[in-house]
């Protein structure tokens, strides 16, 4: 026999155990080692073709040839950014905290649905390159594209170098 759960005996549930188990883990936990100021994404020293070997094997070929076409076309070396960004050269921001943090000029992802392709926005001439580019959505700084066959790989360089020489004039001090 199953039982039928209501809102009168999940609400009693959570009066009965559910806090107290939550609480009750709270009191033994130590707290998290990282400090506010410091960012989750970092650059790491993990190797690229390491992760990039670990992709589905359904998205690996376009992320393999998506990093060598931006190592190309930036002129810099890729670095794992976190877990799982692939990035091209660094500029430092203001944090808004009175420090600054590191972060790759451009970069990509090869996410479960996309490659997500990290470029600086609102650099001219990006709506018609985007126009020639052939499928894709658009994020503030991200593009999502289902994989390169059927893009437009001529655009997808002019975008990725807009964005890296639309990045050097912005933060003077970026290094690609």
């Amino acid at each position: 026999m199953t039982t039928k759960r209501t809102k009168a005996n999940t609400s009693a549930a959570t009066k009965s155990g559910a806090k107290k188990s939550a609480s009750a883990s709270k009191k033994g936990a130590a707290p998290k080692a990282t400090s506010a100021r410091e960012p989750k994404t970092k650059a790491t020293a993990s190797s690229v073709s390491g992760f990039l070997a670990k992709v589905d094997a359904a998205r690996r070929g376009d992320a393999e040839k998506l990093c060598a076409w931006m190592s190309e076309w930036t002129g810099s070396e890729p670095v794992l950014w976190g877990s799982n960004i692939v990035g091209f050269g660094t500029y430092s921001y203001s944090n808004g905290r009175g420090g600054s943090n590191d972060w790759p000029i451009v970069g990509f992802s090869p996410r479960a649905t996309n490659l997500t392709v990290y470029l600086m926005d609102g650099f001219e001439g990006r709506d018609a390159l985007l126009r020639r580019l052939g499928p894709h959505k658009l994020g503030k700084a991200c593009l999502y594209l289902k994989g390169l066959a059927g893009l437009d790989d001529g655009a997808l360089k002019e975008l990725v170098q807009s964005s890296v020489a639309a990045m050097r004039a912005r933060h003077p001090t970026a290094r690609v």
